[in-house]
């Protein structure tokens, strides 16, 4: 999946929080590598999504592991393919329209499973398969080859360019995008700035407000999502310690 979104909101971390020194890491990864880096405590953080077909045992592993799944929005899936691409002009597309052309997804290693799979269609079998390690080889391609990728859609042209563009896709189960966090563990202050970035950003341009992404505010507020610093260096809303205190309660009363 390409979370592009994701990356927006850490670019926006990084501006508010970056001094002349700072060392901060973004991996973008395979997914089982999320949810393992998510569960052994090495990342705070993990994007990921579901649909129909690897939810039961998404879940099965993000319980296995004491990790929970919140969801961010759900997105109709769409493809980014170049703006060169003969069916760039097309207002939809179809699978039909697309078997003449290279399919790009990320190899998922070892574990390369299609509960595992970074896209949507798992179970579909294609003619031309390309699988690549990182978003930059895969922009290229789509570019050299005409070839297209599954996405939820949202696209930022400052890091991708105006070469890639992105047309909804035909006939397939929604994408119900989200982040992962264990269970047991207190976010730190940059890991809840870090969701704010990511509501600010998905509500951005749009007419909704940031209480329309689908965000669980109350397992937020447990987290000290809403005790973000002011600009005066004070907390935005309460005492973080109280609210580190109240989730920690939560925590041993599951």
């Amino acid at each position: 999946m390409n979370a592009l979104f994701a990356v927006n909101a850490f670019v926006d971390l990084i501006k508010r929080y970056g001094q002349d020194e700072y060392d901060f890491s973004i991996r973008e990864t395979q997914t089982y590598e999320i949810i393992d880096d998510v569960a052994r405590m090495r990342s705070e953080i993990g994007i990921l999504f579901m649909n129909d077909f690897n939810e039961k045992v998404l879940n099965k592993i993000l319980r296995a592991n004491d990790l929970e799944f919140h969801e961010l929005f759900v997105a109709k899936p769409h493809v980014f393919i170049s703006r060169k691409h003969p069916l760039a002009k097309n207002d939809i597309i179809t699978n039909e329209e697309l078997e003449a052309y290279p399919y790009l997804s990320f190899e998922q290693g070892e574990h390369n499973s299609f509960y595992f799979s970074e896209e949507i269609f798992s179970t579909t079998e294609r003619k031309k398969n390309i699988r690549v390690r990182d978003r930059a080889t895969l922009f290229n391609l789509l570019i050299g080859l005409n070839g297209y990728t599954v996405c939820s859609g949202v696209i930022d042209e400052k890091l991708n360019g105006k070469d890639i563009i992105s047309v909804p896709l035909a006939d397939e189960s929604d994408m119900r995008i989200g982040y992962i966090v264990h269970r047991k563990a207190i976010l730190s202050r940059l890991g809840n700035t870090y969701l704010g970035a990511l509501a600010n950003y998905l509500t951005a341009g749009s007419d909704e407000s940031e209480d329309s992404v689908k965000i669980p505010q109350r397992k937020l507020q447990h987290r000290g999502r809403f005790n973000e610093m002011r600009d005066d260096g004070e907390p935005a809303c309460g005492d973080v310690r109280e609210k580190a205190a109240e989730h920690m309660r939560r925590v041993k009363t599951t």
